[in-house]
Order: structure tokens, then C-alpha cells, then sequence
């Protein structure tokens, strides 16, 4: 009997992959012309380049902005960065039960078998604050195999420990860091995120960082009851990151423009602190097919870069 990774593998190729097969790397490798490893050329600056690319020691000379150009690489490695704190655990409302950490299995798998099987290598970080685990960036079918087992892996594990990290907010800005440290060579990073850490965004410089060496495509994942709570009269509210139980009426109008108020920072900071660090970034909820989701990714890129 095939095992529960094989299984998901083998639906994630058959509804989507052919679908995107050529696509997705055809869309995103497209970002990579003029920052590749080899220098080519210089020519004059034009509104629509990446100020990074600017040779500052030739424009001082000539008087005129010039970028550098490079030869891209032939093949493509790609890192996925997947947050598994408390917080992903939440949702599973729809009629298929699927949370937030269903939706973060399903775009790591699907993301690493489309890159995979043009030869191309992915690595992977699986981050909490009470676990952390890299895999090493290989190609091939089995490597996809080997990485949806060790987030099933980590996932079973973090559910069922007594975690030791309640009341600490996850430390994006550390997963953040952690990935910096791993992905050596210029890469294409994929983080796949709630970018829920406490009160405050403070991992907008780890991001920042990340993105001045490699092309960052930030995927945050939601769920409609965090960003409008429905009128479900008295519940325990649980916070996943800290723990903390309060016991709350949903029906009070006062509530819920507190915390549509509460909501609305929240999102526009997470919102402004993609902008300011030049992140692509794209937000999937659970109530949403996260392949579907995928497809129209690409296709926006695609769009985008047209």
C-alpha cells in the first residue's frame, strides 16, 4: 500500500503539476536575468531595472547610471521556508477540514515537485521555535517523497509534544534568518507563512536581507475566522502563539469593531513591511483549493512579467 506522502504526491501530479509542468519555472526564472553568477555586460540604466544592479563605481565615472548584467545560471535551485509553529495549526472550517498547515503541505509538495523534476534543486526549512530542520537541496521524485514525509513527520511531532514554546510569539524574524544561512548561492525562496509573530512585525529586516541576494516569493497563509470572526455567541478564545484563554462574546458590536480595528493594523502592517522589503507576496485562505490558488499565482506572474 502506497504511504500517505506517495498518496499525496500522486493526486498533487495528477490534478495540477501537468497543468503547470513548464509554467511556474518559465514564470519565476525570468527574475533571475542580470543577477546570475557571471558577469557579461554593463548597460545603461532604465526605469524598469533593479536598483541593486546598478555598478556604482561606473556610473560615478561616466556621470550616467549603469547596471550590471549577468549570465543566468542554467539550473534553478529553489528553497522552501515553512513556518510549522502553533499558529499554522489553526483552521480546518471548510467541508474538507483543511487548515492551515493542510494548505502549507499541499504548496510545499506541489512547488517542490514542479521544480524537481526539470532537474532543478530544492532544499527545504521547517521552523518552529521548538524544532528546527533542514533539508539539504537535492532533485528527483524521491527528494519530494523524502521532504513531504519529514513535514508529516515534524507536523505529527509538534502536535503531540507538550510545547514548551506556549507564550512565545514564533520567531519569523529567526526562521527568516535561518534561511539566509542556508541558502548559500542565489536562489529562489518561497516562504510559506501566516507571518503571525506577537504584536509586532519584527522580521522585516531578516526579510529585507533575505531579498537583497535572492528572489523571495512570500505566500501567507489565513484563515477567514482570523480575519473576521463570525457571531458564534460565548467562546473560549485560545491565542495559538501564547496560549492565553479568554472568554469572549462575538455577538457584542463593541467586540467586533475592536477587533476588525485590531485585525485591520495587523494586516496593513504585515502588508507595508512586504512592500518596504520588495517581497512578491501572495495571501491563500483556507476556504480557497490552494492548487487553484497556485495555478492563478502563475498566471499572475506570468501576467505580470509579460
Amino acid at each position: 500500500m502506497a504511504s500517505a506522502p506517495d498518496r499525496l504526491l500522486r493526486r498533487l501530479e495528477w490534478q495540477v503539476i501537468r497543468r503547470l509542468d513548464g509554467q511556474l519555472q518559465g514564470a519565476y526564472r525570468t527574475v533571475f536575468r542580470g543577477s546570475g553568477i557571471d558577469f557579461a555586460d554593463l548597460r545603461e540604466y532604465t526605469h524598469e531595472d533593479d536598483v541593486r544592479h546598478i555598478d556604482w563605481n561606473v556610473t560615478a565615472r561616466l556621470d550616467e547610471p549603469y547596471v550590471r548584467q549577468y549570465t543566468e545560471d542554467r539550473e534553478l535551485t529553489a528553497w522552501l521556508v515553512l513556518d510549522l509553529s502553533a499558529s499554522m495549526r489553526f483552521g480546518g472550517a471548510a467541508d474538507d477540514g483543511r487548515g492551515k498547515d493542510g494548505v502549507l503541505t499541499e504548496l510545499a509538495v506541489c512547488l517542490a515537485r514542479l521544480f524537481t523534476q526539470g532537474g532543478n534543486r530544492l532544499g527545504a526549512i521547517l521552523y518552529d521555535n521548538g524544532l528546527q530542520r533542514v533539508v539539504p537541496a537535492r532533485t528527483g521524485r524521491t527528494h519530494v517523497l523524502r521532504l513531504a514525509h519529514e513535514i508529516g513527520k515534524a507536523t505529527d511531532e509538534l502536535a503531540h509534544r507538550k510545547d514548551t514554546s506556549v507564550g512565545v510569539a514564533t520567531d519569523v524574524d529567526g526562521m527568516l534568518r535561518l534561511a539566509a544561512s542556508q541558502a548559500r548561492r542565489r536562489s529562489l525562496v518561497f516562504v510559506i507563512s501566516d507571518f503571525l509573530s506577537g504584536d509586532t512585525v519584527n522580521w522585516e529586516d531578516s526579510l529585507s536581507r533575505l531579498t537583497h541576494r535572492h528572489e523571495v516569493v512570500a505566500i501567507r497563509v489565513v484563515d477567514p475566522m482570523e480575519l473576521d470572526l463570525p457571531d458564534l455567541g460565548l467562546v473560549l478564545v485560545e491565542d495559538a502563539e501564547t496560549g492565553e484563554q479568554v472568554l469572549v462574546d462575538t455577538s457584542d458590536p463593541m467586540f467586533q469593531q475592536r477587533l476588525r480595528e485590531e485585525v485591520d493594523v495587523r494586516e496593513g502592517a504585515v502588508a507595508a513591511a512586504m512592500r518596504r522589503s520588495r517581497v512578491t507576496s501572495h495571501r491563500i485562505s483556507t476556504d480557497q483549493d490552494p492548487l487553484l490558488a497556485l495555478v492563478e499565482m502563475v498566471r499572475w506572474s506570468k501576467r505580470r512579467r509579460a
